[in-house]
Formats: structure tokens, C-alpha cells, sequence
């Protein structure tokens, strides 16, 4: 039995959903999300509450139980406060700023690198070496952070590239004379 799926996700105040068959649309104050949900699982909606089953005792409906239930609370806690990842860059030159509608990263290249900015993603430089990722979708947010870290991962002997707030690094000792 999942722990996860028993759970009913509540719905704030703010938020509308409509169910039209497998189909879900979230509404809230950020914006409006869509979600597809597999055959495998039952969706109620009642009394400010989703409540998710799975259609029978198979291998495959009680592993989508869970995650169906977790995609459905990221959708309700997207459209109400949204997603950040914070990036941080290190290493001497390093550095990000905006330029119009790409961010545009110095990462040691010999060329600059200009990361075009996906729709319904928003990104911030407060600084030279921070850079902030906000949006709705969870998996939109993740997936530019993860795309604009590819660049220049941190290595394991300075520290030198881009990580994500509050990893740690594994560091190496050099070589020895």
C-alpha cells in the first residue's frame, strides 16, 4: 500500500480545479497548469480534497498511485507560491548575467554561452554569481536548472563550475611532490 497515495491533497481557497474525464486543470493566482492521468488510477474530487485510487491490486496501478497523488500536490503547490533552484557559480571569471531573453554565462570557454530562457520560466541574476530559476512547473524549473549546471559542472579538485545551493562537493586532494 502506498503511504503517499492515501493521502488526499487538499485545495486551498485560491485554487480551481476541473476534472474532465483523465484530464485535470489547475487554476490559482501564479497561473494554470494541465495534467494527462494514466488509465491506472481512480481521481475524486470531493469536498476541497483529490483523492487518488488505484483501478485494481496490479504491480503497475500501485506504483503510479503515489507518484499520481505527488504530481497533483506539485501542480496545487505550483499555482499558489511556484518553484525556485538558486545556482551558484565558482571559479575566477565565472560569471552569469541577462541579456533581453537569454542568460548569458562566462564559464572559462573561449566563448561566451547564451542559455535562451523557456517560456513560463523566469530567472534572476542578483549578483554576478547567483543565478535564481522561478516558475509553476516543477519539472520545467528543474530541467533549466539541470540544463544551465550541464555548462560547467563543480570538479572535484577547486570547486570551480556551477552547483546548486547548499550541495556539497566531494573535494580531492591534489597530487603530492
Amino acid at each position: 500500500m502506498s503511504r503517499i497515495g492515501k493521502k488526499p491533497v487538499s485545495i486551498p481557497a485560491a485554487v480551481t480545479v476541473t476534472l474532465n474525464g483523465a484530464d485535470m486543470t489547475v487554476k490559482g493566482p501564479k497561473g494554470e497548469l494541465v495534467m494527462k492521468f494514466v488509465e491506472h488510477v481512480n481521481v475524486e474530487h470531493a469536498n476541497d480534497q483529490i483523492i487518488i485510487t488505484p483501478v485494481n491490486d496490479s504491480k503497475i496501478a500501485r506504483s503510479m498511485w503515489g507518484m499520481q497523488r505527488t504530481l497533483v500536490s506539485n501542480l496545487i503547490e505550483g499555482v499558489t507560491d511556484g518553484f525556485t533552484r538558486k545556482l551558484q557559480i565558482n571559479g575566477v571569471g565565472y560569471r552569469a548575467q541577462l541579456k533581453g531573453s537569454s542568460l548569458n554565462l562566462q564559464l572559462g570557454y573561449s566563448h561566451d554561452i547564451d542559455f535562451p530562457i523557456p517560456a513560463g520560466i523566469k530567472i534572476e541574476c542578483p549578483t554576478q554569481t547567483e543565478i535564481i530559476i522561478s516558475g509553476i512547473d516543477k519539472q520545467a524549473v528543474g530541467q533549466t536548472a539541470a540544463k544551465i549546471r550541464e555548462y560547467r559542472k563543480p570538479e572535484p579538485y577547486k570547486g570551480k563550475g556551477i552547483k546548486y545551493e547548499g550541495e556539497y562537493i566531494f573535494r580531492k586532494e591534489g597530487k603530492k611532490k
